[in-house]
């Protein structure tokens, strides 16, 4: 492990041109604002999905009705009336729209996520309870505070709540 600490060294400096790498305090902070960001592209799709399962609901419900029914829909925070036949093609081109976004930060979720593995590679970013199952079980925690509160191996690891 000694070599593979001064290994990940190497690449933190050279890649900044000879200086020194950014501080633990940096690459975490680094670190979080790239989970809160791909969290919050979560939260997004999540709620955008929502919409896409509404717009069905209606669109379906919208299908039996009459085309010349009386209806009504929320336009910019405004009740406006309208028919059925009217409204029932933009209902559909909205839920389109929303399903193009949806995918579109899906994708962008996946690239997030490979910018995070990344970044955890190279500054070697271990996350707290990581690991603690892979081990041996239920002893895994113990050995776990023993390794890390005992002289650790690798100068470059930053451990993040």
């Amino acid at each position: 492990m000694a070599a593979n600490s001064s290994s990940t060294g190497s690449k933190a400096t050279s890649g900044t041109g000879g200086k020194p790498g950014p501080s633990a305090e940096q690459v975490v902070a680094t670190f979080q604002k790239m989970r809160q960001e791909q969290r919050n592209m979560a939260s997004k799709a999540a709620e955008l999905e929502m919409d896409i399962n509404e717009h069905s609901l209606v669109i379906d419900t919208l299908k039996e009705v009459d085309h010349s029914r009386k209806c009504f829909r929320l336009v910019g925070g405004v009740l406006v009336e309208r028919t059925v036949k009217e409204v029932l093609p933009a209902l559909e081109n909205n839920k389109e729209q929303i399903t193009k976004i949806v995918e579109s930060l899906n994708t962008q979720m996946q690239t997030k996520g490979r910018e995070l593995t990344e970044y955890r590679e190279r500054y070697n970013i271990r996350l707290v309870g990581e690991g603690e199952g892979q081990g041996a079980g239920q002893s895994a925690a113990p050995s776990s505070r023993d390794s890390d509160g005992g002289g650790s191996k690798s100068g470059t690891g930053v451990l993040v709540s």
